[in-house]
């Protein structure tokens, strides 16, 4: 049985842990949806605020036009190569007629209809000497004519309005989007921007490559932050559901590993029950089946001695299954409220020379047990109970104790009150013990192993105490001995 049980408690631990890493493992990959779902939320909107800023560019280029002119030239030509394969070029020509420039205005201003005039016929007869930029392409990989047209109007709007740092950061910024721009010029050309997904959880970023000049193979790179904070907060349900569900189910593995425990602290604890009874009352049977003999033989009842001394014997032994039985009746009373008690005035002392003449002390154990009551000492209390809580604090005492035993029981009145103490010369408490020992079927780690018993000793006298409003507390040193001592109110 011990073995199954061994075996269920290693396999919910493997349980518990298995779960957790499921758990973890689960929002890992929530986690990690959660940032590409970020980070495709935020291409989308880097991709608008490239837009935004090619239309500012084109109409910053408008505003010029009284200052500008911009001339261009487009050509596309479809051919086939030597193997068949049909093959796409373009070519752009741009020419920047600045108006300022080429009539000598230095001031930032629009020009008058006379001074455009004069640009016109300037422009007419040395249109030649004019500056222009030029650019050739191969663009057959190009996913339409329509991207080719795009990318030789990319390269126009470059010329006219450069692309800068500053200008699409600004659009960034205003969007909310935390981010490093560079601008780059690559070896190859992509017609749609890329993505490059984040490679750490720890602070994850991304990038987004996206070419702004096709025909120059110019881009501009977008390392985006991602702030861990905001994914985890729109993870905050579900967080919270995880979390909760998975105390839920620990609390539950770790509730049934602690019944299954206690059921088992039980099971053995019945059997020792059980083993305890059989070894108690056999005693007393043991004793009132010698005097029963003793009854059966003439001789033996002729002899008014003799026959004193099994009357006394059998008393005894009939007392003592009395005040066991009432033990066991008294300890299964969950309320001390309910324990019946017939309070009397009685004398102490003779109580406990009673309890002394009672006590059972094993034969190779020597004790002593000093009644050092007042002859005239009276209590008012349940006599059959007082009898039991001081005969088990004895029986401890002796129990738990050396080869030489010395006990002594005293009392003294204060304020309306009687204190009983019963003090020894034995192992003593262990201090991680003194809070546990009046609990049920609980017995001191130190001992536990080597002196039979079924912790129901302290766990009747604090009950039986209780029922008389009274109270116990217990002083004691490990090695030195324990003193035990119980208050009775008059």
């Amino acid at each position: 049985m011990e073995k199954k049980i061994k075996t269920l408690y290693i396999l919910s631990i493997i349980a518990i842990v298995a779960f957790l890493g499921m758990q973890v493992y689960w929002l890992y990959a929530r986690y990690e949806y959660s940032i590409r779902d970020y980070e495709d939320r935020t291409e989308t909107a880097v991709a608008d605020a490239l837009v935004e800023y090619d239309k500012a560019r084109t109409a910053g280029s408008a505003t010029k036009s009284s200052v500008a002119r911009i001339q261009s030239t487009y050509n596309m030509n479809h051919d086939v190569d030597s193997v068949g394969r049909a093959t796409r070029k373009v070519s752009v020509t741009t020419k920047i007629i600045e108006g300022r420039e080429l009539l000598g205005i230095k001031e930032d201003r629009k020009l008058t209809p006379e001074e455009m005039q004069q640009l016109e016929k300037i422009v007419l007869d040395s249109l030649g000497n004019v500056e222009e930029k030029r650019a050739t392409l191969d663009v057959t990989n190009a996913p339409s004519d329509g991207a080719a047209w795009t990318a030789m109007k990319n390269f126009e709007l470059e010329v006219q309005s450069p692309f800068t740092v500053e200008g699409i950061d600004s659009i960034l910024v205003k969007d909310n989007i935390d981010a490093d721009v560079s601008l780059i010029v690559t070896d190859s050309l992509t017609w749609k921007p890329t993505l490059i997904r984040h490679s750490s959880v720890i602070s994850p970023r991304f990038k987004i490559i996206s070419h702004y000049s096709e025909l120059e193979y110019k881009a501009v790179v977008i390392d985006c932050r991602i702030p861990a904070s905001e994914v985890l907060l729109e993870m905050g349900r579900t967080l919270i559901l995880a979390f909760v569900i998975s105390l839920f189910l620990i609390i539950c593995l770790v509730w049934q590993i602690k019944t299954i425990a206690k059921l088992t602290r039980l099971d053995r604890m019945r059997s020792m029950f059980v083993t305890t009874m059989i070894h108690e009352l056999k005693r007393p049977i043991s004793t009132l089946k010698m005097c029963v003999s003793g009854i059966e033989n003439e001789k033996m009842l002729a002899d008014k001695e003799t026959k004193g001394e099994l009357m006394s014997a059998t008393r005894t032994a009939l007392d003592n299954l009395s005040a066991y039985f009432s033990k066991l009746r008294d300890i299964t009373f969950n309320k001390v409220e309910q324990i019946p008690l017939n309070i009397t005035k009685f004398n102490l002392s003779r109580l406990v020379d009673d309890v002394i003449a009672g006590a059972a002390v094993p034969s190779f154990k020597s004790v002593r047990i000093d009644n050092r009551v007042g002859e005239d000492v009276e209590v008012s209390a349940d006599r059959t109970h007082l009898f039991n809580m001081i005969n088990n604090l004895v029986e401890n005492a002796v129990k738990y104790s050396g080869e030489n035993v010395e006990i002594g029981i005293a009392c003294r009145i204060v304020d309306g009150a009687i204190s009983i103490s019963v003090t020894d010369n034995g192992h003593g408490i262990a201090a991680s013990d003194m809070k546990h020992i009046f609990k049920r079927f609980y017995r001191g780690r130190a001992t536990s192993a080597d002196i039979p018993g079924m912790g129901l000793g302290l766990a009747y006298v604090k009950l039986l105490v209780d029922a008389h409003g009274g109270s116990v507390i217990v002083s004691s040193n490990p090695g030195q001995g324990s003193c035990f001592t119980i208050n009775l109110l008059q």
